[in-house]
């Protein structure tokens, strides 16, 4: 077990989904994440939904969402991290480390297997465990819907 997910004083962590800022959420996924752009907001929204767990960053002078994390799976075996990120101006303080953490080996799913795709922050994922997959795992790409097939995403 990892040390437990601390945060600056400024900041503290919650998993409670009535929490999330789904407006901020809606921001940062549709005008920063390269990996959402092909996503409308009623899709964010049904993800969000259907989560087994979320993971917000929030300030805690003005309560703001600064970070979050999103997992999808069955809460028993397997789990699928999303949508982590932390607002660039609240970068640099551990904050994304803290998020994983509290997400991957804290709480419900510290014993469940984890995948997540990613064209980034890798050495962060490194720290919780994540590696390239081995032989045993296959899978298959993601289909996007015919009016985003030609969007980033």
């Amino acid at each position: 077990m990892t040390e437990p997910a601390t945060v600056p004083p400024d900041y503290e962590l919650d998993d409670d989904p009535a929490r999330v800022d789904r407006d901020a959420l809606w921001a940062f996924l549709s005008e920063q994440a390269y990996w959402a752009r092909w996503r409308d907001r009623a899709v964010v929204e049904r993800q969000l939904d259907a989560a087994w767990r979320v993971v917000g960053v929030y300030e805690r002078a003005t309560g703001r969402m600064v970070g979050f994390a999103r997992a999808a799976g069955d809460g028993v075996s397997v789990a699928y991290l999303a949508d982590v990120y932390v607002l660039p101006e609240h970068r640099g303080h551990g904050l994304g480390v803290a998020l994983v953490r509290a997400m991957v080996d804290e709480g419900p799913g510290a014993t469940l297997r984890w995948m997540l795709h990613t064209n980034d922050a890798h050495g962060l994922y490194a720290k919780f465990g994540f590696a390239p997959p081995n032989d045993q795992y296959l899978e298959r790409p993601r289909r996007l819907p015919e009016a985003a097939a030609g969007g980033a995403g």
